[in-house]
């Protein structure tokens, strides 16, 4: 394993980060690529669509048969509130709110009056999420997602009694990527198994050859390990709370 470890530790100078590129000039990624002198690319392989009004009436969901919503992001938020709009209901003002992070807590300033709101989040993922959900067991959940969303959330709830429904408000959609049919890149670095499957949906005879993939999150892993190809880079990792500190901790090695 470490032979074939030390046989792909080729120098790095360009990374292709699945990522649509930052609004601003403060990302991590571009300071690594002053750092460290590499290029750094970026190109989300996916894509969120709207579920317009009209296809979520189909579903039959009553907004006002809920009394609390669970938000695992920021594009959640971004398409409740969107929805609300469109079919013109106007959010209660005593309507819960369980967030799967605090960051996504605070991104509904954007959208309420966040002091005068019942706000609750939690710390390390769903199953410390479900144990802030056990001291409102009575409420009426709604879940928006996507239409690719895992149903760890709602079978962990489902198990523990909650009433639960999942809103599905937007899609997940694979971008068009012929342009980088003849472009090399020396890392490229996944955040899903979406990205994966957008690849191969791509360029269904993509071959890994000299390139190093870095992937984040054990399903990221396991989705380019079911492809056959080879994981390089992995975050988090002990010590390793990012991707770019994952990859600079490689490129460091790589480039010497």
């Amino acid at each position: 394993m470490e032979e074939q470890t030390n046989e792909r530790l080729n120098k790095v100078k360009s990374i292709l980060v699945t990522l649509p590129k930052p609004e601003t000039d403060k990302s991590p990624y571009y300071d690594l690529a002053k750092k460290l002198n590499l290029k750094v690319d970026f190109r989300s392989f996916i894509h969120v669509e709207s579920i317009p009004a009209r296809d979520f009436r189909k579903d039959k969901i009553n907004l006002s048969d809920f009394t609390a919503l669970v938000l695992t992001s920021r594009t959640a938020a971004d398409h409740f509130f969107r929805i609300c709009e469109e079919m013109r209901y106007e959010v209660p003002t005593d309507l819960k709110y369980f967030c799967l992070s605090e960051t996504i807590a605070l991104y509904l300033q954007k959208y309420i009056q966040y002091r005068k709101r019942k706000i609750f989040f939690g710390k390390k993922g769903i199953t410390d999420l479900t144990e802030v959900l056990k001291k409102h067991a009575d409420e009426k959940f709604l879940y928006p997602c996507s239409d690719m969303a895992t149903e760890d959330l709602v079978n962990i709830m489902d198990d523990k009694g909650f009433d639960i429904t999942a809103a599905v408000l937007f899609k997940t959609v694979v971008t068009d990527l012929s342009d980088l049919a003849d472009v090399f890149y020396d890392v490229i670095a996944f955040f899903s198994p979406s990205s994966i499957q957008s690849l191969y949906q791509n360029f269904p005879t993509f071959e890994q050859n000299k390139t190093r993939i870095a992937a984040f999150g054990t399903s990221t892993a396991k989705a380019v390990e079911d492809m056959g190809l080879i994981v390089d880079i992995v975050a988090p990792a002990p010590g390793v709370p990012s991707m770019t500190m994952a990859i600079e901790n490689y490129v460091k090695v790589s480039n010497k």
